[in-house]
């Protein structure tokens, strides 16, 4: 799986799962937001965009359907469990 770490900004790390084409943002707060259904192509852009941020506001954030993040850390491990036997919901 892709990932991209930024030296500044509110984004700190991007990571891409090309198989479910799956993007999980990981802002300087340290919350994570993930979208689904996006495309590789839009993923290298942020990568070498000069603001990823800004990249991320105009043309991710609107755009794409919100996920659950991908992390282990994301979720807590009972909500995980209720994943797993019920399903996520998607």
């Amino acid at each position: 799986m892709p990932t991209k770490t930024f030296s500044g900004g509110r984004i700190r790390k991007a990571d891409y799962n090309p198989a479910s084409r799956q993007l999980d943002l990981h802002f300087e707060n340290k919350s994570i937001l993930a979208y689904k259904h996006v495309p590789e192509e839009v993923y290298r852009r942020l990568c070498s965009a000069p603001n990823p941020a800004t990249y991320w506001e105009d043309r991710i954030a609107e755009e794409y359907p919100k996920g659950t993040p991908m992390t282990s850390n994301a979720a807590p491990d009972g909500a995980r469990k209720l994943g797993d036997l019920f399903g996520d919901g998607e």
